[in-house]
């Protein structure tokens, strides 16, 4: 390698696990994970600050970027990437861009005709872009009021199914037990005040979500019903995408949680079908950071 080759630096920031590319012409650099600790993207002086110090832990020491390109969980809007693009500017004064993470899928995939991002990992969010590209996100507003599809929407959901069925004077069943064991509380009341008290309601109720899809391979009704309407709430948000104008022939579809768990993928893919028959899922199977590099090379 020459010392002239640039270096390029591709940067995705979920909502748990961050993981930063470098290479330079087809030559790796580094390949970076930590988590995604003290990442405050509302925040752009500080997170410019977190990314730079990202960068420094990462990178061999000598090259820096020639180009850097991130995808932020909970950068929601163009006002809030570009405020976040001048502040890391900053810190290396080379062509930067700054988008959130789900818009690396389709980069990730090499879909040069574009197509739809959608994301159910901790949260939930979709991505596209109209024809004229103009950028569309919906979703992805947290644990507390959205991320329906996502980990920490499911055990939101899977709770309020439990007490559902208290309230309907019915025994609780495996999802309720599962549910029970994993916020360590006696009984299903007590499930309000477990979820209330988290510190972090996606991280803590998200670790959960495998109790609700060992629930429902052990025969629970509720804990199916649960998936089952996660999986046309995502669908949901990609035909959003579509009435808005976006380009969804083609949906790369990423996350821990969908990806891991195919009962979700499955109720995701035949609501989709059902609903918005045009839409092609396309499961990614490569790490999305792969699309934060493309983006990054397509700066210089």
């Amino acid at each position: 390698m020459q010392d002239s080759t640039p270096v390029l630096v591709g940067i995705d920031v979920g909502g748990t696990k961050t993981r930063l590319r470098a290479v330079a012409g087809d030559t790796p650099l580094a390949d970076h994970v930590r988590t995604s600790g003290g990442w405050r993207p509302h925040d752009p002086v500080a997170a410019a600050g977190w990314l730079a110090r990202l960068i420094a832990e990462a990178l061999p020491a000598g090259p820096r970027p020639a180009a850097l390109a991130v995808g932020g969980h909970a950068c929601e809007t163009a006002r809030q990437c570009e405020q976040l693009r001048t502040a890391l500017h900053l810190h290396f004064d080379v062509p930067t861009l700054v988008v959130g993470d789900a818009e690396l899928l389709v980069p990730a995939a090499g879909l040069a005709k574009g197509g739809a991002g959608l994301v159910a990992g901790t949260g939930s969010v979709a991505v596209g872009r109209r024809a004229d590209g103009t950028a569309v996100q919906v979703g992805g507003w947290g644990a507390v009021l959205g991320d329906e599809g996502g980990a920490a929407g499911l055990v939101r959901e899977a709770a309020r199914a439990c007490w559902a069925a208290h309230d309907r004077g019915e025994a609780p069943d495996a999802l309720a037990t599962a549910l029970l064991d994993a916020f360590g509380v006696p009984e299903v009341p007590a499930l309000g005040a477990a979820l209330e008290s988290a510190p972090d309601p996606s991280a803590a109720w998200g670790r959960h979500a495998p109790a609700v899809f060992a629930a429902a391979e052990d025969g629970s009704a509720l804990a199916r019903d649960v998936i089952a309407a996660g999986g046309r709430a995502l669908a949901a948000l990609v035909e959003l995408l579509d009435r808005r104008g976006a380009v969804t022939d083609d949906v790369v579809v990423a996350g821990s949680t969908i990806l891991a768990q195919p009962a979700l993928y499955d109720a995701f893919a035949a609501a989709l079908a059902a609903s918005l028959p045009s839409a092609r899922p396309r499961p990614l199977r490569v790490p999305p950071v792969a699309g934060a590099v493309t983006l990054a090379r397509g700066l210089l």
